[in-house]
């Protein structure tokens, strides 16, 4: 007599009850870092502290396996009954930008706890290992780079990444992340703490941080890449102070016009790069003279900004940064000024994996949502799985109001969808 062992059957989702268990947490991480405006977890900070205390708890009270990594991350796992396997992960980050929203990289590890969760209370025991990783610093608000605790599993902070200088306190990365117990002298010496082999996918939710799915009236949708970004904290633009109205136009070195004139240029091959299809967006979010000198009878001699371009291909970062340098240059010469450049930082473009996307779209259409493909203009840990070699692939999540401000406004209707859509496929994928 032949016996066949049957895969164990996937349980039900409880959608009433999950929905519930994810609306606690999201008020629970909202109380507890309310800044009085929005959102506050600082990278490697108290507020991120509070935030993966808040959702480890939930995890134990779940019956669910936690641990802090060599990373300080938080990893919380459903064991499956071969460990020897790669193990399934999911998750996002847990840190904001000043005064953020309370869904942006929250929605995505609430979302992987209450998959966990809703498949150990049904019995579910997974062949391969599944776990939730809650990652730390992925903001580049707080220290210019971004990704901090996901490139620290792969080995991918350097010294000079190390060295960053928070943007308030001016602490050392490496401090920061010594507080709270990283073990940095693994992370100094560029050693992986997580073997990429020992990872069969990734999969992260998040919400969506433009208004293509809003325009669209799509609840989902279904991520293909993730831009790259080349940037500077602090580009310095040095002139020559002088009275308004003594120094005539040939001889004046004014940082102001001067700046303006480079961000003038740098639009125009923005727009050009744009009419020949090229991906390419650029930004200078900070950008201003030293408010200790303004007069409106004074030529101002010097003008700090940040400035960022951002790409789904690394030829185009690379070509229009050539641009950005010889334009510095030429300006520079024509009006008597210099400019200075700190250091250049830098994240790779990330393809989500082909197989794995096909398979969230055909969940998605299996449950009836819409699977439109999307390409993320924001980056996300996922490229950083992605770039280790590991097959990722992200849901996104229709979200009124942009991020990165307090008026964030998911809908917890279409982030159950979403939730659904990542539940099938990693449930699957584990049996």
């Amino acid at each position: 007599m032949t016996i066949v062992l049957s895969e164990p059957p996937i349980p039900v989702m409880d959608s009433a009850r999950d929905e519930a268990f994810c609306e606690q947490l999201f008020t629970a991480l909202r109380e507890a870092t309310f800044d009085g405006v929005g959102i506050t977890r600082e990278s490697f900070g108290a507020g991120e502290n509070l935030a993966l205390d808040i959702i480890e708890n939930a995890a134990t009270a779940q019956g669910l396996d936690t641990e802090r990594d060599a990373g300080a991350n938080l990893v919380v796992t459903l064991p499956g009954s071969d460990p020897g396997l790669p193990f399934l992960a999911c998750g996002s980050h847990l840190d904001s930008v000043p005064q953020g929203g309370n869904y942006d990289g929250g929605a995505g590890v609430i979302a992987g706890l209450a998959i966990l969760a809703g498949l150990k209370r049904g019995g579910f025991r997974p062949r391969r290992t599944m776990k939730l990783l809650a990652l730390r610093g992925e903001e580049s608000a707080w220290f210019g780079k971004a990704y901090m605790g996901s490139s620290a599993l792969f080995g991918r902070l350097t010294p000079d990444d190390l060295a960053t200088q928070h943007a308030v306190t001016g602490r050392a990365l490496i401090d920061c992340m010594r507080d709270v117990g990283a073990d940095v002298d693994r992370i100094s010496r560029g050693e992986p703490l997580l073997d990429s082999k020992s990872v069969a996918a990734w999969i992260e939710l998040h919400i969506e941080q433009g208004p293509v799915l809003v325009a669209r009236e799509l609840p989902i949708g279904i991520v293909t890449g993730i831009r790259g970004n080349v940037r500077h904290r602090t580009v310095e633009c040095i002139g020559e102070a002088g009275h308004s109205g003594a120094v005539p136009r040939w001889l004046r070195r004014d940082a102001v016009f001067a700046t303006a004139e480079l961000i003038t240029h740098l639009d125009r091959h923005w727009r050009t790069l744009l009419e020949r299809g090229r991906d390419l967006v650029i930004t200078s979010g900070v950008m201003g003279t030293d408010s200790s000198e303004h007069a409106i009878a004074r030529i101002p001699g010097n003008v700090k900004f940040s400035f960022e371009m951002r790409s789904q291909s690394q030829e185009t970062l690379e070509a229009f940064y050539d641009l950005f340098v010889s334009e510095c240059a030429a300006i520079g010469d024509d009006r008597g000024v210099e400019f200075r450049l700190d250091r250049r930082l830098q994240s790779a473009p990330a393809t989500m994996d082909p197989g794995l996307v096909e398979k969230l779209r055909v969940a998605a259409r299996d449950l009836d949502l819409p699977d439109e493909p999307i390409p993320s203009g924001a980056g996300h840990d996922a490229a950083v799985f992605a770039n280790a070699g590991i097959p990722s692939a992200m849901i996104f999540i229709r979200n009124e109001n942009g991020s990165h401000n307090p008026h964030e406004d998911m809908k917890i209707v279409d982030f159950m969808l979403g939730v659904a859509v990542m539940r099938k496929v990693l449930a699957e994928a584990a049996l």
